[in-house]
């Protein structure tokens, strides 16, 4: 791989700096509201020893950010890139949440922006892996002009298996406003 899926990346909402271990805490503030995982297919990762396993997934990942929101100074949640295929020449995004107090600001569709901006420089196709009952996050991601192309079950790092719907953007399909 030529290119770096762990930049700093910045616009005037958010900041996305590279995941370190001494985050944890900060993160886990984000991750704490059992309300954060309502949708979500890992519904008990508000509890500190399962958001443990998130975060150690992260970690190995060597693609997670800790977001954060430029107006409060405040760590939003955490997203990453993941899974670069050279063959087909794709990477995923996604394992992305928020705290409550930063839904329906725009902050999602500005880091969602932010990534696929910097990531279309190096492949042509980004997938996104969203739990099937994730009504919230099927919204956002449409939102951006990904388009459900498949279902399939998904091994998350250390947690059971769970059914998703898997979505798709094309580089020449990209519009960034």
């Amino acid at each position: 791989m030529a290119f770096n899926i762990q930049p700093v990346l910045e616009n005037d909402k958010a900041m996305l700096k590279p995941l370190q271990e001494k985050d944890f805490d900060e993160v886990y503030a984000a991750a704490a509201d059992p309300l954060v995982w309502e949708q979500h297919p890992n519904k008990d990762r508000y509890k500190e020893e399962v958001f443990r396993t998130y975060f150690e997934g992260a970690m190995a990942s060597k693609g997670a950010f800790k977001i954060i929101d430029k107006q409060s100074g405040k760590v939003a949640g955490s997203t990453r890139f993941y899974d670069y295929n050279p063959t087909d020449n794709s990477i995923m995004i996604g394992y992305t949440f928020y705290a409550r107090e930063f839904w329906g600001k725009g902050l999602n569709m500005s880091v969602k922006k932010l990534m696929l901006d910097y990531i279309f420089q190096y492949v042509d196709k980004v997938i996104f892996q969203v739990g099937a009952t994730n009504t919230r996050s099927q919204i956002a991601i449409g939102r951006v002009g990904a388009v459900k192309t498949g279902e399939e079950m998904i091994n998350y790092y250390g947690e059971a298996p769970k059914f998703n719907f898997i979505y798709t953007i094309n580089k020449t399909d990209w519009k960034h406003e």
